[in-house]
């Protein structure tokens, strides 16, 4: 957490937080007492217009996530958007982020990369978008979920068997673990076990 991002909780009117069991940890951690909502994908269309008016009211509202940046394949977009559309000033305090730091530790081409956000659940649709970065020479960078990454290395292994692979899981975290090889070697080291954390996973592109 920056100072700026501490002093800017401490200051809006409400904090909006995707598991508010998390964030009231974090919120004691700093001293923070502001009122906490509770906005996820399960709730954002029902509770987004009432937010919006508190804003267009004149309240100051934060939006933080579980892990990594609000509004990057999270559900703070939805809110993000719905200000936008009314002329709402936005601001973003930058932190914690996955992408830029799990491109840096992969050892991959840095100059052009393209990000996922989730990888599709259907296996069909995972196996179609893999085949398509046959020739795909940027970095492709996604985030997996952690029971469902031997199903997406096992689908690598079968479209691109001998394209190089990281993951990269619990960044800037106490567990922080870096893993690179072929979808078939990364199988073989995460199949030992049960796997854990927030995870990203790369593929470099194809040489030129």
């Amino acid at each position: 957490m920056t100072y700026r991002a501490v002093e800017t909780l401490k200051r809006v009117s409400a904090i909006l937080a995707e598991d508010t069991r998390h964030t009231r940890k974090l919120l004691a951690h700093f001293g923070i007492q502001n009122d906490l909502i509770a906005y996820h994908d399960y709730n954002k269309e029902r509770v987004t217009p009432s937010l919006i008016q508190r804003l267009v009211d004149g309240d100051d509202l934060a939006v933080v996530t579980d892990a990594g940046t609000p509004g990057i394949s999270d559900p703070g977009f939805y809110i993000l958007r719905a200000a936008i559309a009314e002329g709402i000033p936005i601001g973003v305090v930058p932190g914690a982020n996955a992408i830029l730091p799990a491109l840096l530790l992969s050892g991959f081409p840095t100059d052009a990369f393209v990000f996922e956000g989730f990888l599709a659940r259907k296996h069909g649709e995972l196996e179609r978008k893999l085949r398509s970065l046959e020739d795909e020479r940027r970095t492709f960078v996604a985030f997996v979920p952690p029971h469902r990454l031997l199903k997406v290395l096992e689908a690598i292994d079968t479209a691109l068997p001998v394209r190089q692979v990281a993951v990269v899981r619990e960044i800037t975290k106490i567990h922080e673990e870096v893993r690179r090889g072929t979808a078939r070697e990364l199988i073989a080291h995460f199949g030992a076990g049960r796997v854990r954390g927030e995870i990203v996973v790369l593929i470099r592109g194809r040489d030129k």
